[in-house]
């Protein structure tokens, strides 16, 4: 996936730590998205039996965390790959 993205030279990041800031101390490595296109698009990639809302919360905490507007949840799980993607929105206040 990585490799693809890279080769449309689209700027493709892997495992980028996304801080967690409380009060105010940060911590650094509070999670790790699976990969980050753009700085704009989050995808997380699963290969699960089916997806739980949980995986949706995940991305969505990373996405709202980083300020990114737009997700995707792979799960490579599937028959077809097209029948294992969830798309997320984050609604941010413009």
């Amino acid at each position: 996936m990585f490799h693809e993205l890279s080769i449309r030279h689209l700027q493709v990041k892997r495992q980028v730590s996304i801080p967690i800031f409380y009060r105010d101390i940060k911590f650094n490595e509070g999670f790790k998205a699976d990969i980050v296109v753009e700085e704009k698009v989050i995808l997380e990639l699963k290969s699960v039996e089916r997806v739980l809302p949980v995986h949706k919360k995940q991305l969505l905490t990373y996405m709202k965390l980083t300020g990114c507007k737009l997700g995707f949840l792979l799960n490579f799980n599937e028959s077809l790959l097209k029948d294992g993607i969830t798309r997320c929105v984050n609604k941010l206040q413009e």
